[in-house]
């Protein structure tokens, strides 16, 4: 007697449900989004002379460039900070969260092999490339650390909120991300236009300049821009001052609507990847 092997006997699909997030899948393969986390670190430095030290250089020559031009020659106002200053804490979530958003959205296609000979919750794709990035976050960090002890800045309590700011950045990525990987597999147009748009945010964001010098009226059109908010409540933990707390409180709520919006939309989507990637 033979055995038919017409139909599978088994078949491994994501769970169905409204719930955006499947967050016991997710801590059942936490294993796979370490290593991967850990692939994608190796993989953007192998065969590299300088190594790591390229996440050092990005910010230093960002800042240098920013200051000569906008600093110097255009006189932009810092809020009273050295402008080196000003602008190196606005770009260092803003690198993290542009490269974030870039490398996630990329995350899927990239690993096409891989999704289309095993199941494993897709969602760890672009969440492992989000957490690679903590490695550069961290090296410009230590180069913020070093410019404030160089200017004689003083670092207050307000650094205590800096986890907080960085896991919002995280969410923020990880939300714009996830949705925009998902898009890539059906429409490669994604992979060229997703940069310019992050390329044209950062002019939206207050990084070259501060929040102060957007007139009134426009101020809460600024806020409707999460990455705004996180720019300006950096500084504040780095710098000093008072938090906007109202502004921060609204970058929150947006961000966890963009993280689940996007989720949601991942999770009708992901069934497909496999057959169209």
């Amino acid at each position: 007697m033979s055995i038919s092997s017409d139909k599978p006997c088994c078949v491994i699909s994501p769970s169905s449900g409204w719930v955006a997030i499947d967050f016991r899948a997710l801590w059942t393969y936490r294993e796979l989004l370490y290593f991967l986390s850990l692939r994608d670190i190796k993989i953007r430095y192998k065969q590299t002379a300088l190594g790591v030290s390229w996440a050092l250089l990005q910010p230093l020559l960002t800042m240098i460039i920013f200051t000569l031009f906008f600093g110097r020659a255009a006189r932009i106002p810092s809020d009273g900070h050295p402008y080196a200053v000003f602008v190196l804490a606005g770009i260092l979530p803003w690198t993290f969260f542009s490269n974030s958003v870039v490398n996630s959205s990329n995350s899927l296609v990239g690993n096409s092999s891989l999704i289309s000979k095993v199941y494993f919750p897709r969602m760890i794709m672009p969440g492992s490339a989000v957490l690679a990035g903590l490695v550069d976050f961290a090296v410009t960090l230590v180069l913020m650390l070093v410019v404030l002890s160089y200017s004689k800045i003083s670092i207050s309590t307000n650094i205590l909120v800096l986890p907080f700011l960085l896991l919002l950045t995280m969410l923020l990525a990880l939300a714009i991300g996830s949705f925009f990987s998902a898009l890539n597999v059906k429409y490669r147009d994604v992979r060229y236009a997703l940069p310019f748009l992050v390329q044209l945010g950062m002019f939206v964001t207050p990084i070259i300049y501060p929040s102060s010098l957007v007139p009134p009226k426009w101020r809460f059109a600024l806020m409707l821009n999460p990455m705004a908010s996180v720019v300006e409540s950096f500084r504040t933990a780095l710098l000093g001052g008072f938090f906007n707390w109202a502004s921060l409180g609204i970058a929150t709520v947006t961000t966890l609507v963009l993280l689940f919006s996007g989720a949601y939309y991942f999770r009708r989507v992901e069934k497909a990847f496999a057959d169209i990637i």
